[in-house]
């Protein structure tokens, strides 16, 4: 699986470009709701760029498929090696607000998408009243 230099925009990509291919259906939505709330300017990264880590982190998962052709997109190994490249708090409260609004696009939170939220934010130790006051106090 590719890395990427700890807390940069290409790894605040990755996580949400899991998020877009966690149920096995990428909608439309996903990437109008990304244009829509700017989170190409909010994570640092040109949208042809984060398209890029997008089809990198399919090619991956493409890669560790196994020979019937099986991904496991919710592995907790390949998940926290993902969430590991941020590091930095304000970080972490923006990857969490954002994957929340690209689950939220297509208007129904997947139980895989759920699942990962869930992951993501007790790796982190967020909570959902912390990511409220951290980000009200933007």
């Amino acid at each position: 699986m590719k890395k990427y230099a700890p807390n940069s925009p290409e790894a605040i990509a990755r996580i949400l470009a899991m998020f877009m291919i966690t149920d096995g259906n990428m909608d439309p939505r996903e990437i109008e709701t990304l244009e829509s709330l700017h989170v190409y300017q909010l994570v640092g990264l040109a949208r042809k760029d984060f398209i890029n880590v997008l089809m990198e982190y399919c090619d991956d998962i493409s890669d560790e498929a196994e020979d019937d052709g099986t991904i496991h997109l919710l592995s907790p190994e390949r998940i926290n090696n993902i969430l590991d490249a941020v590091t930095e708090r304000n970080k972490h409260v923006l990857c969490c607000a954002l994957a929340l609004d690209v689950c939220k696009a297509d208007k129904e939170i997947s139980d895989s998408e759920m699942l990962l939220l869930r992951h993501m934010m007790t790796h982190w130790h967020i909570s959902l009243d912390d990511l409220q006051a951290e980000l009200s106090k933007s």
